[in-house]
């Protein structure tokens, strides 16, 4: 879309300040920035929308547009309802200038969500106009359009994307829930999202019990998948004709701009917490501001939240947030998420003021986490979960949090959940250990016994982990293994000749469990 096109948008009433020789410009989509550095979400020819909550001197200006023309957005759109609706600023009409960015001012009457509800509208019916299909494929493709435009939402698409295509859609998060659709009722939606996180390319077909199922990304902004959304459509996209393949294209087009749009608008409930997150992460707020800010940000103090702590490294920035908010986004509209510095922060209320409530969503967020490691690609996502019985204590609970997440991160693996409740685990003991020291236990008590298996295919470990499994029980073991229980007494002879441990002794069963555990993890 042009920019010279968006101001002709009446109902907008948006006004050009800065930039009259770039009319010609055209955008892909709309963002808005509630940071001071946004480049870390902008690919390049966005239009930018800012409240200007925080440029009060010049020097903010020019910092924030500069980082605006080094990313090669198209525009900057200014709203000025926290100036009290006055003019924009000059000092941001000059960098502007200084930096060559076009400057639009968005009337306070007009919010960013109308706005970027206007230009998705736009963008898909310039798709629609642009594409080299038959009549009754953009009668199709319009109808489709037409259910956004009329403000039908993305359950509603999805529905009538099935419709046209004649066959069953649904549409899932990168950690498998699922968020619009009835179908493919039949199917995992845990195992679809990583079929979708592992594909070389996409659309790809996957086999299910009840048939072929196809799956498109639909992305809302570059990020890679863990950021996306992906729609499956029952059928093998190969032997569908070109326009039917096209409309499916297409729908998984606008559920990724529909994607977009709820994104914008959660990242405005966000914002309006933010100052919570401020108070809370930077650790030495008083209770008094904290709990005022839990009431701006529509929690109460007194009801119990759970709170997840997460860092990522070596990832593209804003993957952490991104991570977050796909793992919490099953847990309820309340759920708040805020950044600070590499911190991200999630509060998630629960209904009951115990841990077994909160264990709930503790596990469930392993599990997804669980699901979403293969788009982690080399990056290692860490996060700390701990209960807070009332939301006025978020600050003890996040100093436990903090000690959780740096657990987490030294353990093995590229994802890792720690929760209160795994103080007790063994895994969090041995994780504490340096990798050096721990991969020499392990080396230590499993080495002779890997380096037989890999050179006689014996699978002794692999009986090995039956007998602990089964705690010592030869009668089990051996009926789970399918062998004779002297055959079964042979082998951990073997297990124990090679590796120097009695299984019968308490202490020498406990050292070949850590070693076996741990080797299985790496």
């Amino acid at each position: 879309m042009r920019l010279d096109t968006l101001l002709t948008v009446e109902q907008l009433g948006l006004r050009l300040l800065v930039g009259a020789d770039k009319l010609d410009r055209s955008f892909h989509r709309v963002f808005t920035a509630t940071l001071r550095d946004p480049r870390r979400y902008l690919s390049g020819g966005e239009l930018v929308l800012s409240g200007m909550e925080w440029w009060h001197t010049p020097a903010d200006s020019d910092a924030f547009v500069a980082v605006l023309a080094e990313a090669e957005v198209t525009a900057l759109g200014a709203g000025t309802a926290e100036w009290g609706g006055g003019p924009v600023p000059e000092h941001v009409l000059h960098a502007c200038r200084k930096h060559g960015v076009p400057l639009i001012e968005v009337p306070v009457t007009v919010s960013f969500a109308t706005v970027s509800e206007r230009v998705i509208l736009w963008l898909a019916a310039e798709r629609a106009e642009s594409t080299p299909y038959s009549g009754a494929f953009l009668d199709s493709y319009r109808r489709l359009v037409a259910v956004l435009g009329e403000g039908g939402g993305l359950g509603a698409l999805t529905e009538a994307g099935a419709a046209e295509l004649g066959a069953a859609c649904a549409v899932f998060g990168s950690s498998g829930r699922r968020i619009a659709g009835s179908g493919p009722d039949t199917v995992d939606g845990a195992w679809l999202a990583g079929e979708f996180l592992r594909a070389e390319r996409l659309p790809t077909r996957v086999d299910t019990e009840s048939g072929p199922v196809t799956l498109f990304d639909a992305a809302a902004r570059s990020g890679g998948r863990l950021t996306s959304w992906f729609l499956a459509i029952t059928g093998d996209h190969e032997r569908w004709s070109g326009e039917h393949r096209g409309l499916a294209t297409e729908l998984a087009t606008l559920i990724g701009l529909e994607h977009a749009r709820l994104d914008e608008r959660r990242r405005l409930a966000d914002t309006e917490a933010g100052p919570l997150f401020t108070a809370i992460l930077e650790r030495d707020s008083p209770a008094e501001e904290v709990t005022a800010r839990l009431h701006q940000a529509g929690l109460a103090a007194t009801e119990p939240v759970c709170v997840l702590l997460a860092r990522l490294r070596g990832g593209a920035p804003g993957l952490a947030f991104a991570a977050l908010a796909e793992l919490l986004a099953s847990h309820g509209d309340r759920v708040r998420i805020g950044e600070h510095g590499d911190e991200v922060l999630g509060l998630a209320p629960v209904p009951a003021a115990d841990l077994d409530a909160a264990g709930v969503v503790f596990e469930a967020v392993k599990q997804a986490t669980r699901i979403l490691e293969p788009a982690l690609g080399s990056a290692r996502l860490a996060i700390g979960a701990t209960f807070a019985p009332e939301a006025a204590r978020v600050g003890a609970a996040v100093q436990e949090a903090t000690q959780l997440r740096e657990l987490a991160e030294l353990s093995p693996g590229r994802a890792s959940v720690i929760a209160g409740a795994d103080l007790a685990s063994h895994r969090l003991l041995f994780a504490a250990i340096p990798d050096r020291l721990r991969r020499t236990f392990r080396a230590r008590v499993l080495g002779p016994l890997l380096d037989y298996d890999a050179e006689h295919n014996s699978g002794l470990v692999h009986t090995l982990r039956a007998f602990l499994r089964n705690s010592g029980s030869w009668t089990q073991t051996s009926a789970e293994l399918h062998v004779h229980v002297n055959t079964l007494r042979y082998r951990i002879g073997r297990v124990a000749e090679l590796t120097g441990r009695d299984l019968a002794v308490f202490s020498d069963r406990v050292d070949l469990y850590l070693a076996l555990d741990s080797w299985e993890r790496e």
